[in-house]
């Protein structure tokens, strides 16, 4: 038995030699293992634990952005919804202003008419009177001209001295 045991000994001793085996190195990275994990246990908890809440932070800040984008995505979508009615209101407004002096100047223009044609008329009147005026009196000279003429060619002798004495006698009158 005892040989039995050196031969299974010696049996194992092979194994545990076999080139490029060695298990002692990997006993060494086991022990080597169990030490770090004792005694970085402690630390790497609380650093994963404080990488968590980390991450956790971050995603909700990032639900928080995520939100307020949201809610300015949905403030630009009703601006721009907006937008367009605002742009008919201004182009209706724009519109009616159009319109409005439109009439404005209708009616300035068409005062401005009626004052043009009062004040020709006023004007054809005046040139009316002034026309009739001098009609007057070029019919009252030429009046007198013809009748000057007439009665030079008419009046004789004896007409001319019967109205010099009627005339002689009326300022005689006159001066009584």
């Amino acid at each position: 038995m005892s040989k039995m045991f050196l031969l299974a000994f010696t049996d194992w001793q092979e194994v545990f030699n076999y080139p490029g085996l060695e298990l002692w190195k990997f006993i060494n990275l086991a022990i080597f293992l169990t030490a770090a994990i004792i005694v970085l246990r402690k630390p790497l908890a609380s650093a994963l634990t404080a990488r968590r809440e980390a991450i956790r932070n971050e995603i909700q800040t990032a639900l928080d952005d995520k939100k307020a984008a949201e809610l300015s995505l949905a403030e630009a979508d009703g601006l721009i919804a907006r937008l367009s009615t605002d742009v008919k209101a201004v182009r209706d407004h724009a519109q009616e202003e159009a319109r409005l002096e439109r009439e404005r100047q209708a009616t300035a223009a068409d005062q401005e008419i009626e004052k043009l044609k009062s004040q020709a008329d006023r004007e054809l009147e005046t040139a009316r009177k002034a026309a009739k005026k001098g009609l007057r009196q070029f019919l009252a000279t030429r009046s007198v001209e013809l009748a000057t003429v007439s009665v030079v060619n008419q009046i004789n002798a004896d007409d001319d001295m019967r109205i010099i004495k009627d005339s002689v006698a009326e300022l005689g009158r006159a001066r009584s």
